[in-house]
């Protein structure tokens, strides 16, 4: 509170000295005018024209001089009026809103003047609408008042340099009404209540011609002998210190704007500052104190720690050395357990072949009586036409039996191949040779499902990072499924396409059956898991193909087309010579 009071003292004394500069300035501004309405009513040519107000010559020559001396001065206009109040000459008499003609008799300064008293009065103009300080004086001749010279003052240069500074000012006339700032936001504001008392001497005088005058919301108040006042506006509320001076020559009061904010931050500064210099002084004796204690502590402790450290060290030693056994221990298991789970896992996916050959034997069976049945019978009949001495048609049969001999030796050895145990290196496999030995396996599966498998291969060269064997087992195992998918039903096309993209090769199967349900779809992979009869497989097949596209370091997932049926997806790494060729 202290602190509060003190800054404030202080802004008011720097406040007071922006409010006597402000009143000398506007005080000397004013002065220097003061007597030029007194000198230009003595001038020949004003006197002459008010003894003949209506000599067109005499009114020209009066125009004439009173626009020289405006423009000498630098004022803002001058104009001589009759006893009647009318203009008959006037600096601006050659501009649009010229005074002359205009009728002024119910300003005050025309008032006091016509009744032989020099006069001051500021006003907003009724006809250029600018505002100014009207000086005026009689016009006396021999003894008798002819007219009324009148001197208008512009005020807008002392309000521009207002504006922008540290301090808001403005004056206000008795009414409480602002008349002068260098805030245009409060021109014409009353900081008095505009009662009906106040307007009607306003209007009476119209000394703010048609502006519209409204309150401005201010609330005053007075902390310790300074006078506050309270300012609300675009939705916020900003209190300053006011000092005020009135000036009884020109009847306004000028008034000094300091926004105590910035005092009231600087007061709650310099508390904050003397509260964390009390803090800092009591924390620094509470540690010297506490550091103190503390040495003496340490000292009684030190010897009890040494010989404490010396018994946890022997300690943690025989601890680290049974740690270190354990571990050696785990280490072997786990390499142990790694062998067995990589033999369980290689007997696994031959397991899986296995099975799939057992479920293929069926229609490899038809697929073997079909040449054997034709060999008879080309054999029977070669024998034949042997006899009957027609050995070139004997010899096409021969070469027939041959054929079908090659056929089912082309079919034995891709079952050989894909019975084998594979070899666990990876390397360059191309895709479309692995894909075309997949198709001579799967032929019969296809064709005993009356499926039809159409491929779509991009044109560049598809080679990826795997095993060829594994590899083929895993698009066997998805060829089969997806025949067991369309068995039966009206389409049994099946679809297997391939393409690169950056630096992985992606190989879909889509089948057109019923799709993947989405209750099995996250169990699909898991082993044992199957959505056959019983007898008709393990549940092993997906799950081994997906352990293998992953020791691949690839990726196998499913989902249902839009269109209908199940898509298995493949992504796998290129192999590291063409992206190497290709960088």
């Amino acid at each position: 509170m202290l602190l509060t009071r003190s800054y404030m003292d202080e802004a008011s004394s720097q406040a007071g000295s922006a409010l006597r500069l402000a009143v000398a300035a506007l005080g000397g501004h004013l002065s220097r005018y003061e007597p030029l309405p007194a000198l230009i009513a003595d001038h020949d040519d004003i006197e002459a024209l008010l003894q003949a107000p209506n000599d067109p010559a005499l009114r020209r020559i009066a125009n004439e001089y009173l626009n020289e001396i405006n423009g000498l001065l630098e004022s803002s206009d001058i104009y001589v009026m009759t006893p009647d109040g009318n203009t008959i000459a006037a600096s601006n008499y050659e501009m649009p809103g010229t005074f002359v003609g205009q009728n002024f008799d119910y300003r005050p300064y025309f008032q006091d003047a016509i009744a032989g008293r020099q006069a001051r009065f500021y006003a907003l103009g009724t006809t250029s609408l600018k505002r100014g300080y009207y000086f005026s004086s009689p016009v006396d001749v021999d003894g008798r008042i002819l007219g009324v010279i009148v001197f208008k003052v512009d005020i807008d240069s002392i309000e521009s340099s207002w504006r922008g500074g540290e301090y808001k000012l403005f004056v206000a006339d008795p009414e409480g009404i602002i008349f002068m700032t260098g805030s245009p936001e409060w021109l014409y504001s009353g900081i008095l209540p505009l009662d009906a008392a106040r307007l009607a001497r306003t209007q009476a005088s119209r000394r703010y011609a048609e502006a519209e005058l409204r309150p401005l919301p201010v609330a005053e108040s007075v902390y310790y002998g300074q006078h506050l006042m309270r300012i609300a506006g675009e939705g916020t509320t900003r209190e300053y210190l006011r000092l005020s001076h009135y000036m009884p020559e020109a009847d306004w009061t000028v008034n000094v704007l300091l926004d105590t904010a910035s005092v009231r931050t600087q007061a709650r500064t310099a508390l904050i500052a003397i509260l964390l210099f009390i803090c800092l002084a009591t924390l620094g004796l509470a540690v010297l104190w506490q550091r103190r204690a503390r040495i003496e502590e340490r000292l009684r402790l030190q010897e009890e720690t040494r010989n404490e450290l010396e018994r946890r060290v022997d300690e943690r030693t025989a601890d680290l050395a049974r740690v270190n056994e354990q571990i050696e221990l785990e280490i072997a298991e786990r390499r142990l357990t790694e062998q067995e789970l990589r033999k369980t896992q290689a007997d696994l996916i031959q397991a899986g072949k296995l099975a799939g050959l057992g479920q293929m034997s069926a229609a490899l069976s038809h697929e073997f009586n079909q040449p054997l049945a034709a060999a008879k019978t080309y054999a029977d009949s070669a024998a034949l036409l042997i006899d009957r001495g027609r050995v070139p048609e004997a010899q096409d049969n021969v070469r027939r039996i041959s054929s079908l001999i090659d056929r089912m030796a082309s079919i034995s050895r891709h079952l050989r191949n894909f019975a084998r145990k594979p070899n666990e290196k990876l390397g360059p496999v191309p895709l479309p040779d692995v894909i075309a030995d997949t198709l001579e396996i799967v032929a019969p599966r296809l064709k005993a499902a009356d499926a039809k498998l159409i491929v779509q291969l991009s044109e560049e060269t598809l080679i990826v990072k795997a095993g060829p064997v594994r590899l083929q087992q895993v698009l066997v195992n998805i060829i089969s499924n997806a025949a067991d998918a369309v068995e039966g039903l009206d389409d049994r096309r099946i679809m297997l396409s391939a393409r690169r993209e950056e630096d992985r090769v992606i190989v879909e199967v889509r089948d057109h059956g019923p799709g993947v349900p989405a209750a099995i779809a996250e169990r699909i992979f898991d082993p044992f898991f199957t959505t056959k009869g019983v007898g008709k497989g393990l549940g092993l097949g997906l799950s081994i193909s997906y352990n293998i596209i992953k020791d691949f370091g690839g990726n196998l997932s499913v989902e249902n087309h839009p269109e209908g049926g199940a898509v298995f997806r493949i992504v796998l790494d290129i192999a590291a010579s063409v992206r190497a060729a290709a960088e």
